[in-house]
């Protein structure tokens, strides 16, 4: 679990004490979030959305991922430290923590399951998946600025 950014040994010890080495009682990643109490809440009623609290859960393991997750933000050159980024400039710092924390579980749950280390996914992978969606909201923007952008290469779909 250490092999993960921002979890160190103790952090680590910690999980493991929460949440044990068998993941036979967790049907998926999702079970184990939502029992840890580290899912988002969906509260939303008419069209109209109300809390996304986190919901109820160990509180022990949700104050250890919290942490780990203030402690990915801070990584250069990782993934977790780009979604912190995001999420912290939008969201504010704390919901990033939440959010990063959310993704270092889903991870553990692997890293557990499958007995393989943490894998990298890299700081530019959340902006290749969305890579038309990028593009075509700065040429938006752009335009909105009042300047004539012309794209070569992409074909976009709007």
């Amino acid at each position: 679990l250490d092999t993960e950014p921002g979890v160190d040994k103790r952090s680590a010890q910690d999980m493991v004490a929460e949440i044990g080495v068998e993941m036979g009682q967790f049907p998926s990643h999702k079970h184990l979030c939502s029992w840890a109490g580290i899912s988002p809440g969906n509260n939303e009623s008419g069209g109209k959305r109300r809390s996304g609290r986190t919901t109820k859960g160990n509180k022990w393991l949700k104050a250890i991922l919290v942490e780990c997750g203030h402690a990915a933000g801070r990584t250069k050159n990782t993934y977790l430290g780009s979604q912190y980024a995001r999420l912290a400039s939008r969201k504010g710092r704390k919901r990033a923590a939440v959010a990063v924390g959310h993704s270092i579980l889903e991870g553990a749950y692997f890293i557990i399951r499958d007995k393989v280390p943490h894998r990298e996914l890299g700081v530019n992978y959340l902006n290749e998946i969305n890579k038309k969606h990028i593009i075509r909201h700065h040429v938006r923007r752009l335009e909105s600025l009042g300047l004539k952008v012309d794209i070569q290469g992409l074909p976009l779909v709007a």
